[in-house]
């Protein structure tokens, strides 16, 4: 018979489940695709992330918080997740999902904290330099990808070398992402929230042209081929997870590639559904030893 607590956490698991389906159709196809020893823990990582994002990407303002408001609800939503991995519970149901997940997979404020003080740099806008670009995009997006690794590490033996490895790759995942999204989102970023994350050393900052953009292209698809090389040292049952979310967003970096740079100002480039279904049949098909 289950417990009280069990059908708690499986009621959360399954609420935030729902954000990413809601949010994100990449990242909801991926999920699909792991294995039901991932995919729970997959999502309930995704939902706190989304929360949080949400709360600094002008939903908080939308809903008449200031700034004050929306710096004390991104701090409470903080301090609820430490102290929900610390108790094991929350009466919030995408902390206590994704508390649980950090229990049973071994990480905690270390992945965390530089989560959250990303987060707060978004509640400041600004223009980036090259280093607070490096520290945002490693507390935005490189540590999400080394919790999904200790999700799906846990129970798994893997040598010293090869851990290390793979937290490599699933920084360079992160990173890719991260990078990939500020391309695609470059027009919104800098004229609805006053943000510039597209630094390059030596150039000014200014309104995104094709020399930025194919100097930031090149090292997402740098990135890409690190991370792609590490998805082999993953147990069996997350590879092709990974790899549809790396292939989904190469296919994404082709796209802003073909786009002029003036052109992403004023559009947000997306994978047809009709692509994105191809993408998949062919990872499901590749060969993953």
């Amino acid at each position: 018979m289950i417990s009280p607590l069990d059908l708690y956490t499986r009621t959360a698991e399954k609420s935030a489940a729902e954000v990413i389906f809601a949010y994100s159709s990449s990242f909801g196809a991926a999920s699909r695709l792991l294995g039901r020893r991932t995919v729970k823990p997959v999502r309930s990582i995704y939902a706190l992330v989304r929360v949080a994002d949400e709360i600094v990407d002008g939903v908080g303002a939308l809903a008449g918080l200031s700034l004050p408001q929306q710096h004390a609800a991104l701090d409470g939503l903080e301090a609820q997740t430490l102290e929900a991995i610390e108790l094991g519970f929350s009466t919030n149901l995408v902390v206590h999902a994704f508390a649980a997940t950090a229990r049973r997979c071994g990480f905690g404020a270390e992945l965390i904290v530089p989560f959250f003080a990303s987060m707060r740099m978004d509640l400041e806008p600004r223009s980036l330099d090259v280093e607070e670009q490096r520290r945002y995009v490693y507390g935005s997006a490189e540590v999400v990808g080394l919790m999904c690794v200790r999700v799906f590490l846990t129970g798994v033996s893997r040598t010293a070398g090869e851990r290390e490895r793979i937290d490599s790759a699933a920084c360079a995942l992160g990173a890719a992402f991260q990078n990939v999204n500020f391309l695609r989102d470059v027009g919104d970023d800098a004229g609805r929230l006053g943000r510039d994350y597209l630094p390059v050393e030596g150039l000014e900052s200014g309104p995104l042209d094709e020399r930025r953009k194919l100097i930031w292209l090149d090292r997402i698809r740098a990135d890409l081929v690190t991370a792609d090389a590490g998805i082999p040292l993953l147990p069996r049952d997350c590879r092709r997870g990974v790899a549809l979310a790396s292939a989904l967003f190469s296919a994404l970096a082709d796209r802003i590639a073909a786009t002029p740079a003036e052109q992403l100002r004023s559009t947000r480039v997306r994978v047809p559904g009709a692509e994105k279904a191809r993408i998949a049949a062919r990872v499901l098909l590749e060969k993953r030893s």
